[in-house]
């Protein structure tokens, strides 16, 4: 009789604990979300707010406000972000490629002194000036480069920028180049990486340069993967799988990059997530490719790459103010606060401390 009751009181105990332990409501996931963005450290791996903040050539209306600014990014809960200084493709001669690097290291130098003008914000190049910038309520800014066409015909040109504090290099943009093939390029290349293209991802390695393979093809992506000796980068990608974008990675190229430690960060570009309608295409869809990476390779090996100020922008996050409901989706699908902080920024940065500071 006595066991009756007992297992009968358990019985209401757990009846009642399904009733207290209701669904969370929408405004209960955004206090969680702020809570854990307080207490991880976030980097977006991606942004082309270099092209605006710099204004070259007249291609964004002076002044525009554009999808990230410090205080987006404040508002947002984003601690960091790769600003990569973008060069489009041109010509492969001599004196094309020489005005791509002069063109470069103009913009390069002029984000520098933009940054260090500015009291909300500062360089970082290591995890400990990453946290330690959050901890004084500063935005850092972490430097990068989008095409090796910047490096032109001359493989030194790797040791100024790493002088000069970038720390990740995409190889190459939506056309071949002297690197290696890209993944939209519809003439034949090289099959992947060149002579050339090896001789610079040895050289990135060895100077603490992280190998950034988004927009790479397939044979190039596996030929870094054979060559690199550290973990390497898709900063801004989708999975094919998902949505079978010329852009995106397939299961081989994800579960290459995990082997060797490396990271997949998820765009936030429409196209690259879905072929639904783009005033559908929200963070669901974000969300759908993070959970597929980290279902086949781990959560160790995906974080976000939003492409924002270059295409980038979902429903629900249209800019770097409203980070935060990406967290909210993650939340709702299960996420807990280990696996958010290493998405967030703990796998980057991690890789980021992997390579040597410089040469």
């Amino acid at each position: 009789m006595k066991t009756t009751k007992t297992l009968l009181l358990v019985l209401i105990l757990c009846v009642a604990n399904q009733v207290a332990a209701k669904e969370p409501s929408e405004k209960d996931y955004e206090k969680i979300a702020v809570r854990v963005h307080k207490s991880i450290f976030s980097i977006d791996t991606h942004n082309d707010a270099a092209l605006r903040i710099l204004n070259p050539k007249g291609r964004y209306p002076a002044g525009s406000t554009g999808q990230v600014t410090f205080d987006l990014m404040q508002k947002g809960g984003l601690d960091a972000s790769v600003f990569a200084i973008f060069v489009s493709q041109g010509a492969r001669d001599d004196s094309s490629s020489a005005k791509a690097v002069t063109y470069v290291k103009e913009q390069l130098a002029a984000m520098k002194a933009y940054t260090q003008s500015r009291g909300d914000a500062a360089l970082a190049q290591i995890s400990a000036e990453l946290k330690r910038n959050k901890k004084r309520g500063v935005t850092s800014v972490v430097l990068g480069i989008e095409n090796g066409y910047a490096i032109g015909k001359d493989i030194d040109n790797l040791g100024y920028y790493r002088r000069e504090g970038v720390r990740m290099i995409t190889l190459c943009h939506s056309k071949h180049n002297d690197i290696c093939d890209s993944s939209t390029d519809t003439l034949a290349g090289a099959g992947g990486l060149t002579e050339f293209g090896k001789a610079v991802v040895e050289r990135m390695n060895s100077l603490g340069i992280i190998v950034d393979v988004s927009h790479a093809s397939k044979n190039s992506v596996m030929q870094v993967l054979q060559i690199s000796k550290y973990p390497i980068v898709a900063s801004h990608s989708g999975v094919y799988a998902v949505n079978a974008s010329p852009r995106n990675l397939s299961d081989e190229e994800i579960r290459g990059i995990a082997a060797k430690g490396g990271l997949v960060q998820i765009v936030s570009l429409k196209s690259y997530l879905s072929s639904k309608p783009k005033e559908q295409v929200s963070v669901k869809e974000m969300a759908d490719h993070i959970d597929y990476v980290k279902n086949l390779v781990g959560i160790e090996h995906v974080g976000v790459g939003t492409d924002f100020d270059g295409g980038g922008g979902v429903v629900g996050m249209e800019d770097a103010s409203k980070m935060r409901s990406l967290t909210v989706e993650l939340l709702k699908r299960g996420y807990s606060k280990r696996e958010l902080k290493l998405f967030w920024g703990g796998n980057f940065m991690r890789i980021l401390d992997m390579y040597k500071k410089s040469k």
